[in-house]
């Protein structure tokens, strides 16, 4: 659906030329909703104003439903921008129109009708659950309902494509919820490719389908969203991942040096990820039965779920002799699990003795 080869973006600044843009590479398939995440200035917001053309690369191809819009006169990307339809951050909304006129406002760009207006506005309205407030203004509406109205204009066109910078950046967490959960369903209803431009790693997690993670104007990494989540390849993006699923070592440990080898009064810390299925197996239970004299302390547990898949993290510290930890580290090494080996630390058993009060 959505083809990025070799994107390039050079902006010229009294200092010199500023590179966005380093060479992107993206495919977008019909009916994903696609994230792209990054930090401020990274590139993501000139990213998706390239796939509609509102910023014209200064190198590489957009093709948009086999089309290269790189080749396109002004004249034809103001065609092919109808379907393509776009929200954004803070709303855009015309403060002096109703919800109704804002929706209607693209439609009557395009010379359409009146009497075709109304029952695609009216439709609208009811797909964003606002059919009470077309005679409102933007002033009389919360965010959210701002935001609805922004996605209701967005469709209006009946585009086959919808981008959403930063969409939810200026909502608070329920209304943020609320806002997904509509675009979720507006994908699945009308089959629209989406297109999620942010720095939450929440709102990936929540509704995308795959995800690029873009640092100073590159795509440091890209694939599923259960893939990426459960195992990051690049710092930034572990940076990402961390905000939701924290790497810190349990209270217990914190603060202690990691050892490669087995030191006095050492565990071995083990990070586990569980998914899918073997997120409900007893892992554990059935390696401590299995292996005799072996100490297991499970030290953090948490589960999640990731597009309806089930996903686990879980740390645990194994002590005792290294035959018995070999053991155990075979068994969870032919498990249906993923292992990362922390290494040998030490409990604070003050730190412990303080949290258990």
């Amino acid at each position: 659906m959505i083809t990025l080869s070799h994107i390039k973006k050079i902006y010229e600044s009294p200092s010199g030329p500023v590179e966005a843009l380093k060479g992107i590479d993206l495919h977008i398939a019909k009916g994903e909703i696609y994230g792209i995440i990054g930090l401020s200035g990274a590139g993501k917001s000139t990213l998706v104003r390239c796939i509609n053309m509102l910023e014209r690369p200064t190198a590489g191809k957009v093709i948009v439903d086999g089309r290269d819009l790189t080749e396109m006169s002004e004249k034809e990307l103001r065609e092919v921008r109808k379907d393509i339809g776009m929200i954004f951050q803070h709303f855009n909304l015309l403060s002096s129109a109703t919800v109704y006129d804002n929706i209607a406002f693209p439609l009557r760009l395009a010379h359409v009708s009146e009497d075709k207006i109304r029952p695609r506005v009216e439709e609208l309205l009811e797909v964003v659950g606002l059919a009470d407030k077309e005679k409102q203004y933007p002033s009389q509406l919360s965010g959210g309902q701002k935001q609805r109205v922004g996605i209701a204009r967005a469709l209006a066109s009946e585009p086959k494509i919808l981008l959403c910078d930063e969409a939810t950046s200026a909502l608070d967490p329920q209304t943020t919820r609320s806002i997904l959960e509509l675009i979720r369903d507006i994908n699945k209803k009308l089959k629209l490719t989406v297109v999620v431009i942010t720095h939450e790693m929440q709102v990936i997690k929540d509704i995308c389908d795959k995800v690029a993670v873009i640092s100073n104007g590159i795509i440091a990494e890209q694939g599923t969203v259960v893939e990426v989540f459960t195992n990051p390849q690049q710092p930034i993006t572990k940076e990402f991942i961390s905000v939701l699923l924290s790497d810190e070592l349990p209270v217990a440990f914190r603060g202690n040096k990691i050892h490669k080898q087995k030191t006095p009064r050492s565990f071995l810390l083990l990070r586990l990820i569980f998914l899918g299925e073997s997120a409900d197996d007893p892992v554990i239970a059935t390696m401590i039965r299995q292996v005799k004299g072996i100490e297991v302390s499970m030290l953090f547990g948490s589960l999640d779920q990731i597009h309806g898949t089930p996903f686990g993290r879980m740390i645990i510290g194994l002590s005792g002799s290294d035959e018995r930890i070999e053991q155990a580290m075979d068994f969870l090494e032919q498990a249906d699990l993923k292992m990362e080996v922390i290494g040998y630390v030490e409990r604070n058993y003050a730190a412990s003795d303080e949290s258990a009060r």
